[in-house]
């Protein structure tokens, strides 16, 4: 049985006192044996929320990482210097570093390369656009964004990972997917990682599902056979985050 695992996406949200003011806040909303919980937080968030947490259940995560080790790259934070500072997590191919930053599947392969390396949990995501749904190409949108940011992983490796589906068109809009939409895709990526390795890594992968999860929907989106957990981005900043860790 794979545990479940919801992680917060905080986005651009939050300055350092109020991102300790949010922990404390949840702290004793997000108390689930049965459920991993991580917060991904701002790069300047982090030092104070691993602070703010420790002695809790809650795990720390990064929103993005560079795949350079260390250099002449402004404005960018390691694999290594993550590691140091006590994340657990880091969030690689998020569809809005995809969009603003331009990267490429190639580009956040190199990050879960360096992330691994490093000991650190890729959460990768993948997802595609309404225009790409309606073109009715998603699922060969997402097997592509997952063969190629897997390149070089081996099945042990790909087997700790956590991948997040985030239909674009469902991210901050309000917009869910149904379940049933969340569900082909999430069953189709385990399916993919079948082909890629094996049945086993398949089954030991965790999916999260990442469009506009929240207190209402939670609890029938988790108990699809192929949703392990979500990456949830404004729900995560409010007391409701703590309804979808106990979502039952």
């Amino acid at each position: 049985m794979r545990k479940k695992i919801i992680a917060g996406n905080w986005k651009m949200n939050k300055t350092p006192s109020e991102a300790v003011a949010l922990c404390a806040e949840l702290k004793d909303l997000v108390v689930n044996d049965e459920v991993d919980v991580v917060y991904c937080v701002p790069a300047i968030d982090i030092v104070p929320v691993v602070e703010a947490v420790k002695g809790t259940n809650v795990m720390v995560g990064a929103e993005d990482m560079s795949f350079e080790d260390k250099g002449a790259f402004t404005g960018q934070i390691s694999a290594a210097m993550l590691k140091d500072a006590g994340v657990k997590f880091v969030i690689v191919g998020h569809s809005e570093r995809r969009e603003y930053n331009h990267e490429t599947n190639e580009d956040i392969n190199k990050k879960v390369l360096k992330a691994i390396e490093n000991g650190l949990t890729p959460i990768m995501c993948c997802g595609e656009s309404l225009t790409q749904r309606e073109q009715g190409i998603t699922l060969d949108w997402i097997r592509q964004q997952v063969k190629v940011g897997l390149q070089g992983v081996s099945a042990a490796e790909a087997a700790e990972i956590v991948i997040a589906y985030e239909p674009i068109w469902a991210i901050g809009t309000g917009v869910t997917a149904t379940t049933e939409q969340a569900e082909e895709v999430c069953k189709a990526i385990r399916e993919c990682i079948a082909d890629i390795y094996d049945t086993d890594t398949a089954e030991k992968i965790r999916i999260q599902y990442g469009g506009s999860m929240n207190a209402s929907n939670a609890a029938e989106l988790l108990a699809q056979a192929d949703i392990d957990g979500g990456l949830v981005g404004g729900a995560a900043l409010k007391a409701d985050f703590g309804k979808i860790v106990n979502y039952k």
